[in-house]
């Protein structure tokens, strides 16, 4: 597999040639907030450690579609049609080795719903998803259902607006990206690790409007007078590795 041999930009070492499936990452956005450690401390085992940079926690909202979700031996059918998904993550370490921890994953898709929500031990939500493009803007509307409460919802569009370029290692665009692994928990004690593997992000500035953005709310954070962070990449394929169980 060609993304194997380009590894030489990973902050570790390839976990091994067992990967178990391929993934396409399409027209993404990155938008990313400054948040209180502290008040970001409560949603995440402890027995992760908060990572920051230059003394902030920060929280991301990352958008795009998985055009593709191809199992080790098969190369050329994806066992879904292509779906959009939206994510609330942060950033941890366990024994200073960095990697994201998500806090909700909305999608409309049924394996990931009812497959890889098991499997990863990950935040899975249902949500009717519309996104589609327009020239070189795209548009996103996610509506998540809460059993008797107020849905939970996502509605604006972005673009680039700059330039491609490869973030340098210790620049904060770097430090947001260039993570090679996940974090999950099924009940905040027991905590999971999955390798993740793919090329170097290529990043581009990003246009944003947010009409609307209520997945921040029942953390209580509220962030609708800062202005987030906003980059876009086009794209790349990902290897994921099976999820182990880490001996605390």
């Amino acid at each position: 597999m060609d993304l194997l041999i380009d590894s030489n930009h990973r902050p570790f070492p390839l976990p091994s040639k067992k990967w178990i499936m391929r993934q396409s990452w399409r027209n993404l956005l990155f938008l990313h907030w400054p948040v209180p450690l502290e008040k970001l401390r409560p949603h995440i085992p402890s027995s992760l450690q908060i990572d920051t940079f230059h003394g902030s926690a920060w929280l991301g909202l990352i958008l795009f579609v998985i055009e593709g979700i191809y199992p080790l031996g098969i190369s050329k059918f994806s066992l879904t049609p292509k779906f959009p998904e939206i994510n609330v993550r942060t950033y941890v370490k366990y024994n200073e080795k960095p990697g994201i921890y998500f806090m909700s994953i909305d999608v409309e898709n049924w394996a990931s719903l009812k497959i890889a929500k098991n499997w990863y031990h990950l935040p899975y939500h249902s949500a009717k998803i519309s996104f589609g493009k327009q020239g070189q803007t795209f548009y996103c509307h996610s509506i998540r259902k809460e059993n008797g409460n107020t849905p939970v919802s996502f509605k604006g569009q972005y673009g680039p607006i700059s330039e491609v370029y490869y973030p340098k290692e210790g620049t904060l665009d770097h430090w947001f990206t260039e993570r090679y692994c996940l974090y999950s928990s099924n009940n905040g004690v027991n905590i999971y690790c999955g390798e993740i593997h793919h090329r170097p992000w290529p990043l581009q500035k990003a246009e944003i409007e947010v009409d609307k953005n209520t997945l921040f709310t029942s953390y209580q954070f509220d962030l609708s007078e800062i202005k987030p962070l906003a980059h876009f990449s086009t794209g790349v394929d990902s290897l994921m590795w099976n999820i182990k169980r880490i001996r605390i």
